[in-house]
């Protein structure tokens, strides 16, 4: 057994594309923990979407052994999406490398992280990376640093991820400033469940910090919340591939080779403990999370729905972000309601089922969740525009609001309140850190689902950064926007709107479904309604075959009656019912696209 003497527990949190997992590639290099030929860039990224988009998406653990001590290192996202990812981490350790982009400085998610450190009391190890660009400003940034976290300049590391430089000083300061883990082996077994993955064929393999005891394989274990008994089939760490190892002792991170095949057993934040013996009381766990956007998911091929169910069940053992329930949709069929931390995690999540379970999904538009006051004085949450009561029965909708966080240099302030005021925010206060400024505003989650990021950076040239959080519900005029096609509610494309908004979108949405939706044979109406009323409209034209074309000479009415001829027959093509219109996949991603 290692002495806890010994152990440092810590991770690394940061602003997405600040270099965190370059940082990790070199102190894997200086600890020797992967060999040189094994070595490769963003070693700690699991998944190739992970290196295709140059972010971390999924936490990622890893021992180094480094002059004696083991030091036990977690690889953390930097993107707000994946902010529950972070917040796992740090209940597994005892410090935190706070790092800071010489080249960019303080930015959102950079302060959103530290609060979550402090809050969990993790020793904070401030640290500038890349120092070796020419960009860098490192005075500056140092001194941003110091204003934020009140240390002293001499406190602040200097390191280069992409060259090496300071690694080993950092490596030192973990040791000396980072506290070792209170707990001992021969306390009761008590191991927080921090992620878990499935095998195929050993079952769960759950990720764990022993607060107290030791494990072995062969060990029966219980499950405090689920109450589930299991037998350890193996135990070991991450270097940072799974090794097996003897035993994981108190203050260690390793995983559990649980055996379990029913993935509902094993929750992230839930307590291991023998299953013999008085029983230990569990770990306080992780905060519920709550989705904040939701979308409907569903097989583009109907028989997939079971295999559907399966993914999702696996998926979520990795990503306890993720809520869905069952959902059925005349035009689609069945599916899942999902519930997402934001649009980057919707569009993660769908790109995981496409490549790891071979899923071609159909997504509806996303909505947020709205509470509906009915006149009665019932509350009910609705997190599809389908569920929306009928409008005689609503005493009034509240909607969720956010307090968004943007921090950007000074001289985009103008721009970034222009574009707040634009999507219903309300100014709360300003900060400011350096040369930055950190506006904090109040404004509906739904603004934020409207290609708002992308405008953000367009309006400062890519410099400002963002968080939110939510902060409970405000009364909002909002209605049901239907599209009816060929005279049908295609209950898919429905979404929630303001009253005041309901024209402009019903004519960006049905415009750009004219341009999507194949021709008929007949003319296919395309409309935006609200209630029984229509506020947009466009018109499809019918696909004609030139039925004059074999004629030549004679009179005119010889044409006008093959003309009438076809004009009632498309008529009558329409009226039989055989005048459906299907919809392609690309007519619900041309909405979603318009509207997310």
């Amino acid at each position: 057994m290692i002495d806890t003497q010994k152990i440092r527990n810590f991770c690394i949190i940061a602003h997405i594309d600040h270099g965190k997992s370059t940082l990790a590639d070199r102190l894997l290099e200086a600890t020797h923990t992967v060999a040189p030929r094994a070595m490769r860039d963003q070693m700690l990224d699991t998944m190739d979407l992970e290196r295709e988009r140059g972010i971390t998406i999924k936490l990622q653990p890893v021992r180094l052994d480094y002059e004696g001590y083991t030091l036990n290192l977690i690889d953390t996202p930097g993107h707000v999406d994946f902010t529950y990812e972070v917040s796992r981490s740090l209940a597994a350790v005892e410090g935190a490398i706070l790092l800071v982009d010489a080249s960019q400085g303080i930015e959102a998610q950079t302060v959103a992280n530290l609060y979550l450190a402090l809050e969990q009391g993790l020793t904070i190890i401030p640290a500038l990376n890349k120092i070796d660009l020419s960009s860098a400003d490192v005075v500056k940034v140092e001194r941003e640093v110091v204003e934020l976290l009140g240390c002293a300049p001499e406190e602040i590391l200097r390191v280069s991820g992409k060259v090496g430089t300071g690694v080993q000083e950092l490596l030192q300061a973990v040791i000396e400033r980072v506290p070792a883990p209170v707990g001992a082996s021969s306390d009761p077994l008590r191991a927080l469940i921090f992620d878990s993955q499935f095998d195929e064929f050993r079952g769960v393999v759950a990720y764990v910090r022993l607060k107290g005891g030791s494990l072995r394989a062969g060990d029966q274990i219980r499950f405090s919340a689920s109450g589930a008994v299991s037998y350890v089939l193996d135990v070991g760490v991450f270097k940072p591939q799974y090794v097996p190892g003897v035993t994981l002792s108190a203050g260690e991170i390793g995983y559990i080779v649980t055996g379990l095949k029913d993935v509902r057993l094993c929750q992230v934040g839930d307590t291991v403990m023998h299953g013999q013996g008085t029983p230990a009381l569990p770990l306080p766990g992780y905060r519920e999370v709550k989705p904040m956007v939701f979308a409907g998911l569903f097989p583009s091929v109907g028989d997939q729905y079971s295999l559907l169910h399966e993914a999702l069940d696996r998926l979520k053992l990795s990503d306890a972000a993720l809520v869905y329930e069952p959902e059925h949709s005349p035009a689609l069929g069945f599916g899942f309601r999902a519930g997402f931390l934001g649009l980057l995690h919707l569009e993660v999540t769908q790109e995981r089922l496409r490549r790891e379970y071979n899923l071609e999904l159909t997504v509806t538009i996303p909505s947020v969740a709205y509470r509906v006051i009915i006149k009665s004085g019932e509350v009910k949450v609705i997190k599809s525009p389908l569920e929306l009561p009928d409008q005689s029965s609503i005493d009034h909708i509240e909607e969720p609001l956010v307090t968004l966080d943007v921090v950007a240099p000074q001289s985009y302030v103008g721009p970034v309140m222009q574009l707040v005021a634009n999507r219903r925010g309300q100014y709360v206060n300003t900060e400011y850190v350096g040369e930055r400024v950190i506006v904090h505003y109040r404004l509906p989650l739904s603004s934020l689902l409207v290609d708002f990021y992308d405008t953000l950076k367009s309006a400062t040239a890519g410099y400002a950064s963002m968080n939110y959080e939510l902060k409970g519900y405000v009364t909002a005029d909002v209605v049901r926007l239907d599209i009816l096609v060929a005279d049908e509610r295609v209950d898919a494309l429905s979404f929630i709107t303001y009253r005041d908004e309901a024209y402009e979108r019903g004519r960006d949405a049905v415009t750009a479904l004219k341009h999507v939706l194949q021709r008929q044979q007949f003319e296919v109406k395309i409309q935006a309604a609200v209630g029984g009323k229509v506020v947009a409209a466009e018109r499809l034209s019918a696909r004609r075959k030139d039925v004059t074309a074999k004629l030549y000479g004679g009179d005119v009415t010889r044409k006008q009656k093959l003309l009438k001829k076809q004009k009632k027959g498309k008529q009558r093509l329409a009226e039989q019912g055989r005048g459906k219109v299907p919809l392609p996949p690309a007519a619900y991603l041309t909405i979603l696209k318009h509207h997310s």
